[in-house]
């Protein structure tokens, strides 16, 4: 476990404070249930903005307050426990991330006080298919137009700002499009996390380069990797607390299912795996903030290892609660419906695991 400052202990423990107080999972089922086209509670991301936390990683300067990827990764930990919805992860972490890697002076004076405030959402537009794959690239950029088809756009129904990968004169790079430019369509997904991700099809639209290429799409890409995997290891936590305690509290042929060996080995098996994949994912985070060379292989190994335990852990909740884990009443079946959204984000575990070897020369 990472070893905390006493402001990165404070943040923490003010989200853990609010998401237990203001988002529990029931807020998270009121969503759901709702239908809202956006997918998350706009009251509610107000309230995450005015204390900061879409300007955690964005210099003072303009508008944030500089505490880097570790103390953003703490938040999204908490926020993964009780699964609130939010476009912290799109836009406070991915898009700020382009703009602060790769923008002007005047790209980011215009939009990462905008991303700071919550005023602005921005998200990342990268893959053109079913699976994740940030090479295949068939988006143009032309005359300062682009035109293409993106899918899987985290928080595509709330964007102001898409951050849109494209081939240029000079390769692939990523292009700033405004939400309301009459080029940009929306379709509405309807996953099974009930977020509010899109398809977005981009005909002709304004864009302005970010500088960097191929190099600041990897570079935007794993950061968005190790926020998803924060917010994947609050959640595989909270999976597994709940679990441990029904096991301590559930009585079957006259004794607390707990005591059966069969289930202890199984619940020693969830815990060290998420020991694991803790180290794995802070250790991530960690080389991000101090620019390590390392970097995309600890953010892949953590990814993989971080896939692997959630998938575990969400299946294991729904088995050990038996039936009550497999009806909608139980809060089981959103653990295990976010675990696998969360899997596919920004690359699954053999994307990742083959992009692991590649790095290590296998």
């Amino acid at each position: 476990m990472a070893v905390l400052t006493e402001e990165q202990s404070m943040l923490k423990d003010a989200a853990k404070s609010w998401v237990q107080e203001k988002s529990p999972v029931t807020a998270f089922r009121k969503v759901r249930d709702s239908g809202v086209e956006l997918g998350y509670d706009a009251a509610a991301w107000n309230e995450m903005a005015e204390m900061g936390w879409a300007g955690v990683i964005i210099p003072e300067e303009f508008g944030g307050s500089n505490f880097g990827y570790l103390s953003l990764g703490l938040i999204l930990e908490e926020l993964g426990r009780t699964l609130t919805a939010s476009p912290l992860l799109a836009s406070g972490l991915a898009g700020a991330s382009a703009l602060i890697l790769g923008g002007s002076d005047a790209q980011k004076s215009e939009w990462l006080p905008k991303i700071a405030d919550g005023t602005a959402v921005a998200t990342l537009a990268v893959d053109e298919g079913p699976h994740h794959n940030p090479e295949k690239v068939e988006t143009k950029f032309d005359g300062g137009k682009i035109t293409g088809k993106k899918t899987f756009v985290l928080e595509g129904m709330a964007a102001n700002l898409f951050v849109v990968s494209a081939k240029g004169a000079n390769g692939v790079g990523l292009y700033l499009v405004k939400g309301d430019d009459a080029g940009v369509k929306r379709t509405r997904l309807h996953l099974a996390d009930s977020r509010g991700a899109a398809n977005v099809e981009f005909a002709g639209a304004a864009a302005e380069p970010l500088n960097g290429g191929a190099e600041l799409v990897e570079k935007v890409l794993d950061r968005a990797r190790a926020g998803v995997c924060a917010e994947m290891l609050g959640a595989a936590v909270q999976a597994f607390e709940t679990t441990l305690e029904y096991l301590k509290t559930r009585v079957q042929f006259g004794q607390v299912i707990g005591s059966f060996q069969a289930l202890q080995h199984r619940a020693a098996k969830m815990f060290t795996d998420l020991e694991l994949s803790r180290s794995a994912v802070e250790a991530a985070l960690t080389a991000i903030d101090n620019d390590a060379p390392d970097t995309a292989e600890l953010v892949s190994l953590a990814k993989a290892k971080m896939g692997d335990t959630f998938h575990l852990v969400s299946n294991e909740m729904v088995q050990m609660h038996g039936g009550i884990g497999m009806t909608d009443a139980h809060d089981a079946g959103f653990y295990l419906k976010r675990a696998r959204a969360c899997e596919a984000a920004f690359g699954n575990q053999a994307f990742h695991r083959d992009r692991y070897a590649r790095i290590q020369g296998y």
